[in-house]
């Protein structure tokens, strides 16, 4: 198995049996939500769909995953979703296979779907590879794999001696605990599960990946082995272990 990161997503390229772009976070219809608080921002809907349809058409991907949250309003559906997600699906269509882990914020979704497109939330084993949007406890199935979830959107923010000289969308990688999200079902001698955080493919979505260590919401998150924890760029640029971030951060 081959990962390559794809860096004008951001996106994941898996390449095992079959070639499978994976991406996260979309949050279309965004721009309405923040309205209703006090935000009116001009919709990016069109780019973001622009560089969506550019990552498949240049990685030819065999089937593109979509981990969640590709709509944002809860519990209701927004005009504005309304409008934009019917041309976003279709536009997928055109190009490639996909499937869609449906995320916290993805309620109705499957009102625009075609049977067979929508997965379970609690994740489901591709090609080798689990996949999950991140919220919910894993499905016992995915015990054993390389994890890939959304719903954290990690970003690295480094540090100089004058202040902040870099935040930027990354990737988390992580072993879970044993006794984590999947204790109820561990028989036998310990197996090795990991977790491999997406960036969100929105373009303002960002959370300090010591915060999400640190201040965990979700059962991965809680279940992170901070030791030997890494963290990379959306390049691929190795920025090196959680541990070197920060000096205190918990081993």
């Amino acid at each position: 198995m081959n990962l390559q990161f794809i860096s004008n997503g951001p996106a994941l390229l898996i390449r095992n049996r079959q070639k499978i772009l994976v991406i996260a976070d979309l949050h279309f219809g965004i721009e309405s939500d923040l309205a209703m608080h006090g935000w009116h921002l001009a919709s990016r809907s069109a780019e973001r769909l622009e560089r969506l349809c550019a990552c498949i058409t240049t990685n030819s991907p065999d089937l593109l995953i979509l981990l969640g949250d590709v709509k944002h309003s809860i519990p209701k559906t927004t005009r504005q979703e309304y409008r934009e997600i019917p041309d976003l699906i279709a536009a997928i269509r055109n190009l490639v296979p996909f499937r869609i882990l449906p995320g916290n914020h993805d309620i109705g979704i499957g009102r625009f779907l075609n049977e067979g497109e929508l997965l379970p939330k609690r994740g489901v084993i591709i090609d080798g590879v689990g996949f999950i949007h991140g919220h919910t406890t894993p499905a016992p199935d995915l015990l054993g794999h390389l994890i890939i979830a959304g719903h954290h959107h990690p970003m690295v923010c480094l540090y100089d001696d004058v202040g902040c000289a870099l935040r930027a969308p990354a990737y988390l990688l992580a072993e879970l605990d044993e006794i984590g999200p999947f204790k109820e079902h561990q028989n036998g001698p310990a197996t090795t599960t990991r977790v491999l955080f997406m960036p969100a493919f929105y373009e303002c979505a960002g959370f300090d990946v010591l915060q999400i260590i640190k201040r965990p919401f979700s059962p991965l998150s809680r279940s992170i082995r901070t030791y030997g924890a890494e963290v990379f760029l959306t390049d691929g640029t190795y920025v090196g272990p959680v541990s070197s971030l920060v000096d205190d951060v918990a081993a």
